[in-house]
C-alpha cells in the first residue's frame, strides 16, 4: 500500500509492464491486440508539431491484453539496446486452438526459441520473440 499525499488514503501498488519502442508502438499494440481476446488501445496520446518526438509517434499509450494493462511509448532516443528473452511475457492458454493461434501469429516475421511442442513442464509449450523483439512463452494449461 501506498500514500497518496493529497489525500492521505491508502492505495494498492500496481505495477504495469512498460515497452519502449522506436516508431513501432501503434503497429505493436495493434498487432498485440488482434491475438488476444479482451484487448484495447485504453489511451494514446501523440507527439505533436515542434515536439520531442516524431509527429504523429506514441508519446504515452495504455492499452489491455485480455483485461491485463500495459503501457508503451515510441522513445525519441535512439538506444543501444532493445527487447531481450531474458524477460517474457507468459501466457496461459485455456485450449489448443488460443495457443496455436498466438504461437503462429507471434512468430511470424519473429524467431522462434523452443518451438511448440509437449514438455515435461507444460502438455505444449512455445516461446517465441514477436517481430518487435518481445518475448513471449504460451503454455497450455488444460
Amino acid at each position: 500500500m501506498r500514500n497518496t499525499n493529497a489525500t492521505k488514503e491508502l492505495v494498492p501498488m500496481q505495477i504495469t509492464t512498460f515497452f519502449m519502442f522506436e516508431g513501432k508502438a501503434e503497429e505493436a499494440m495493434n498487432f498485440y491486440i488482434s491475438i488476444f481476446d479482451k484487448s484495447e488501445i485504453t489511451s494514446i496520446s501523440r507527439y505533436g508539431a515542434n515536439e520531442a518526438g516524431a509527429e504523429g509517434s506514441v508519446k504515452h499509450a495504455i492499452f489491455t491484453l485480455n483485461g491485463q494493462e500495459f503501457m508503451c511509448i515510441d522513445s525519441f532516443v535512439n538506444h543501444g539496446f532493445t527487447f531481450t528473452p531474458s524477460i517474457s511475457l507468459y501466457v496461459t492458454c485455456d485450449t489448443e486452438e488460443e495457443i496455436d493461434r498466438a504461437f503462429e501469429k507471434l512468430s511470424r516475421d519473429g524467431s522462434i526459441l523452443m518451438p511448440l511442442a509437449p514438455y515435461p513442464f507444460s502438455k505444449k509449450f512455445g516461446w517465441v520473440a514477436d517481430r518487435f523483439g518481445v518475448t513471449w512463452q504460451l503454455s497450455l494449461i488444460s
